[in-house]
């Protein structure tokens, strides 16, 4: 608070430490800068008038400049004298963002004091969450972009131009590791919302009594252990793009209420009585086969059809063996600069069996047999041992069974054997697959990459 007045510092800050943890003074406005300097406020009460007979507020206007520009965020609430509203309009023509009038009221001095410490925080908020977004993708894109000359990638980039500029909601489908975040993004960075958040969510990994909370948020109180009020991923993401992998993952309850929540742009908090606007576009993704997809056992169509207005399907990569030599190339790159190494060539031999491969983790099997062979191959250049290919590997098959080798106690080759025949059976779905194996999500995937799966 910037005050020439000290009895009227004194009673302010008599007043304000009883709400807020830290209250600074200044009798003089040129103080003013110097202090902002070395601290951060949530809000700055700043007096119209400092000179002796001095009422026509042209000095705080000009110290108001100041404030401003040094810090064009900053929430500003001007102290004006009884009557000055054209002043206050002149200072929130400026940058103010609100003013009280002396004699103040001490209830409307606090709540409009609250008012603005909320509202400061609000603003750190998003450009802490603007600028970790940005950060995000510049960061994914030298190491995590889409390659692909492929007649079936170049299909897919021209949904991604096509579809990526418009508000459409986008289905991706594709088994695990063919890179469908990747596509959202792209979709994301080609869209009007490219510099507001994208917001990924991955159903498979949040507890399905949780699921409701989670997209819709709670109130106070609403269940066990909701302490505070808590916005939901779909209120997180205002403004841009709400991202929900492994969609297929959203029990029947809960699809309606998303269908309802996408139909009206609204969603009601769990324990609320009032809905909130929201203003999203949507983009989901699942690795289930899109004949199930058409089981209203599985999945309500109205929602399905809601969600794809657009439909990707991205093809695996044995159906993309074009784009391997590619794929490689980039990521042995990638993996060379991070281990500090000098690129090496892959030999012809290497380069037909990764080629030959049918790979069934897709691109994230790809991209770990680069990482792998950057690290451990000792040769001039990358031979096929340097790859961790299982040779004789079959593509996935629907409703194929692996039997247990029952003949072996090895414990590293039961276990392979489980984790293959889990997924396989449950289709890629992670979730029921960890499920069936009776160990989680994360502790499922630990194991999939020690087997290299």
């Amino acid at each position: 608070m910037v005050d020439d007045d000290e009895d009227i510092l004194i009673a302010a800050r008599l007043l304000l430490k009883r709400h807020f943890a830290n209250v600074t003074t200044a009798h003089r406005p040129d103080q003013i800068l110097r202090i902002l300097e070395k601290n951060t406020f949530d809000a700055v009460l700043l007096d119209m008038n400092f000179s002796l007979g001095e009422n026509t507020g042209d000095e705080g206007l000009s110290w108001l400049k100041q404030i401003i520009d040094h810090d064009p965020t900053i929430i500003v609430i001007v102290i004006t004298a009884h009557g000055g509203v054209a002043l206050a309009v002149e200072a929130m023509k400026i940058g103010a963002t609100d003013f009280i009038t002396k004699p103040w009221q001490n209830e409307k001095l606090v709540s409009t004091l609250k008012t603005a410490v909320s509202l400061n925080k609000s603003r750190r908020e998003a450009r802490t969450l603007r600028h970790k977004t940005r950060e995000l993708e510049q960061s994914l894109r030298p190491d995590e972009m889409i390659i692909g000359e492929s007649g079936p990638m170049q299909d897919v980039m021209s949904l991604i131009h096509r579809a990526g500029p418009t508000d459409a909601n986008v289905m991706i489908l594709g088994e695990n590791g063919v890179g469908k975040e990747l596509i959202a993004r792209e979709l994301h960075r080609q869209s009007r919302r490219a510099d507001a958040i994208f917001m990924a969510v991955d159903l498979g990994a949040i507890n399905e009594s949780l699921f409701e909370s989670e997209l819709f948020g709670h109130k106070k109180g609403a269940f066990t252990d909701a302490r505070e009020d808590r916005i939901g991923r779909m209120q997180a993401a205002e403004g841009g793009t709400l991202f929900l992998d492994e969609i297929g993952n959203l029990p029947l309850t809960l699809q309606t209420k998303l269908l309802t929540a996408l139909e009206r742009r609204q969603v009601t908090p769990v324990g609320a009585n009032k809905p909130v606007d929201i203003n999203i576009r949507l983009i989901s993704a699942t690795n289930m086969a899109p004949e199930r997809l058409t089981e209203d056992s599985l999945f309500r169509q109205d929602l399905r059809f809601r969600l794809n207005t657009v439909e990707i399907m991205v093809p695996p990569l044995r159906n993309r063996t074009a784009d391997i030599p590619l794929l490689m190339d980039h990521f042995i790159r990638h993996y060379s600069r991070k281990y500090q190494q000098t690129p090496r060539p892959i030999s012809p031999a290497a380069l037909e069996a990764l080629t030959c491969y049918n790979w069934p983790g897709n691109i994230r099997e790809l991209r770990h047999g680069a990482e792998r062979a950057v690290i451990l191959a000792q040769g001039e250049m990358f031979e096929p041992w340097d790859f961790p290919l299982r040779v004789g590997t079959p593509a996935p098959v629907a409703n194929e069974e692996v039997s247990l080798p029952l003949n072996t106690l090895n414990l590293d080759t039961v276990e392979r054997t489980a984790l293959e025949q889990a997924i396989k059976k449950h289709k890629g779905n992670i979730s029921h697959a960890a499920r069936e194996l009776g160990i989680t999500r994360a502790s499922l995937y630990r194991r999939m990459e020690k087997h290299g799966l």
